[in-house]
């Protein structure tokens, strides 16, 4: 007799229920198991991992980590409103796993690192080199630009460029002048608003400085100064509504980059667009492709008619000759000046130009606002910094300039101190993404894996930094005197990952020479003008953070300035 015929002798009833119960031990065997899964150090997306299964015939070390929710892992550590990297920081501490952590959101695999030792390792390794790309970010064109191009020729390409023609010492000393007018425009505008309301609120007027700080280096444009009230306080384009337009193309950029996407970590919620990232980002870039387009032709007329138009792209230091200084031309003029074989095409301009107005804009006006809030919250440091503002310009009354930063090494101190306690970019922006299996120490970490690095928690280590959460500058001062090139020993350009805030490796910031410089010389000049002080004498300075897509002041600085005579 066969097996199957002796079904023939169950019961209809009963064989339904043999059935029954065979289809809920099934389930209720694969819930176990994918529940143990979501339990398992690092959460599904590392349970998932050959990882799990050994590397080269041998189990790796697992990394600690939490497991997080069944089935989403850390999301709600990463959604908006979120302080992501305070969160990471507490975990990295409770699992003992500074060094390296694993975690999940959604079914994407992370790595942290709390450490600068191994966070040096991770980000000078070859193996992350790349970066994961938001479908946010693939979408507004960025995976054609220097930030998230794929490592490869290409990427290459781009970096070679901008280190030549737009980051290069020469091109920022170049830049010098135009950046010293609009500090000049800025203190301006503070005077003209404190008379009007007897108050400022300085985060639209840095913003609109860092942007038109960038908009020289890459268009060759200048934009007028708009407050909250509408009162122009420059105006050389007539190009109002430009600035306008402009301005809103690079806040729907930023809030769209910023918001958490659920489809980035769960693939087949990509298909839905349930919160509606793809089709904004499209609209937005629509919106680019024209904008962008447009000064891209109207370089391309002009130089067709060969008129040499200094609004478009001269050096703005008096005398300078265009002809002999090519790096006065603008970015776009770089770009169309390429040899064919390095040539972009018209797309890729247009997204290479737009990061470099996205990424230059930001960081600079929030480090600003950072620093103000500090120097009203310690008024005997701003003393001290405005002592050394005074004895380096000494009796003759003129404006502090780039030849000064030098010897100001105390405001140079502020800089990295507020960098240290309040990084614009905590987790270091952007992640990496490793490009093949790799080892961190004795963890086997396999490829598509993204690594992040919590800046803020390096930073605010006690191990690391002595009375890591008192604002003291004094600690990158040098103890003996050097001269007029006297100036802090500590570098925060990427070599030092005990603050790195521009991150390290392949991926570090291109224009950090550029940003420094520009944050040193307007700090300089707001503390030699005016004495920062709180809004209200009985109230200090809300100091919240809110992390978008950097860590800004989650209340916009209210204060009151007062002019100083030097």
């Amino acid at each position: 007799m066969s097996w199957e015929s002796c079904f023939l002798f169950i019961p209809q009833n009963g064989f339904s229920s043999l059935l029954l119960n065979f289809n809920v031990l099934l389930c209720s065997f694969l819930f176990v198991a994918v529940f143990a899964l979501c339990l398992s150090p690092g959460g599904i997306a590392w349970a998932l991992s050959k990882s799990r299964v050994g590397h080269h015939g041998h189990a790796p070390t697992a990394i600690p980590g939490p497991s997080g929710l069944p089935f989403i892992g850390l999301v709600l550590a990463f959604c908006n409103g979120s302080l992501t990297h305070r969160v990471l920081a507490k975990l990295s501490e409770s699992f003992r796993a500074r060094s390296l952590m694993a975690f999940s959101v959604g079914f994407t695999r992370f790595v942290v690192s709390s450490q600068p030792e191994t966070a040096k390792e991770l980000l000078n390794s070859s193996a992350f080199a790349d970066r994961p790309v938001k479908e946010s970010a693939y979408e507004l064109l960025f995976h054609r630009a220097m930030g998230f191009a794929p490592y490869g020729e290409y990427w290459r390409n781009l970096r070679r460029i901008s280190a030549t023609h737009l980051f290069s010492p020469r091109r920022i000393a170049c830049f010098g002048e135009f950046r010293a007018r609009i500090g000049v425009e800025m203190v301006e505008a503070m005077r003209v608003l404190m008379q009007m309301n007897g108050e400022i609120q300085v985060r639209k007027l840095l913003h609109y400085g860092s942007l038109n700080n960038v908009m020289m280096s890459v268009f060759g444009r200048s934009y007028e100064f708009v407050t909250e009230l509408g009162q122009s306080h420059r105006s050389d384009s007539g190009a109002g509504n430009e600035a306008a337009e402009l301005e809103g193309l690079v806040s729907e950029g930023y809030e769209l980059l910023g918001i958490f996407n659920w489809s980035d970590h769960f693939p087949l919620l990509g298909l839905l667009d349930i919160q509606g990232v793809k089709k904004r980002c499209k609209k937005l870039v629509s919106r680019v492709n024209v904008f962008v387009g447009k000064i891209i032709e109207e370089h391309r007329e002009r130089r067709t008619h060969n008129i040499n138009a200094t609004h478009g792209g001269s050096c703005p230091i008096k005398g300078s000759d265009q002809s002999e200084d090519e790096d006065g031309r603008d970015f776009v003029d770089v770009l169309l000046d390429l040899e064919k074989e390095n040539r972009l095409s018209n797309s890729d301009m247009i997204a290479v130009l737009w990061e470099m107005i996205f990424r230059g804009t930001d960081t600079v006006a929030i480090l600003l606002e950072w620093i103000l809030a500090r120097m009203i919250l310690h008024p005997e440091i701003q003393s001290k910094a405005q002592s050394e503002i005074d004895a380096v310009i000494g009796g003759n009354h003129r404006q502090v300039s780039d030849s000064d930063l030098p010897k100001l090494a105390y405001i140079q101190a502020i800089v990295k101190e507020t960098l240290r306690l309040h990084p614009p970019g905590p987790l270091l922006s952007w992640a990496r993404l490793s490009i093949h299996d790799t080892n961190i120490g004795q963890h086997f970490i396999p490829a598509g894996t993204t690594a992040v690095v919590n800046m803020w928690s390096i930073t605010h280590d006690e191990q690391v930094w002595p009375e890591p959460n008192r604002f003291n500058p004094d600690r990158f001062m040098i103890k003996q005197d050097l001269g007029d090139d006297r100036s802090a020993v500590f570098s925060i350009m990427g070599s030092d990952l005990r603050l790195a805030p521009f991150g390290s490796g392949r991926r570090v910031c291109p224009g950090k020479a550029m940003g420094l410089a520009t944050v040193e010389l307007w700090l300089a000049q707001m503390l030699q003008s005016f004495k920062w002080v709180p809004a209200n004498n009985d109230s200090g300075v809300d100091l919240s953070e809110t992390l978008k897509l950097s860590l800004e002041m989650k209340n916009s600085l209210v204060c009151k300035v007062i002019p100083r005579v030097y």
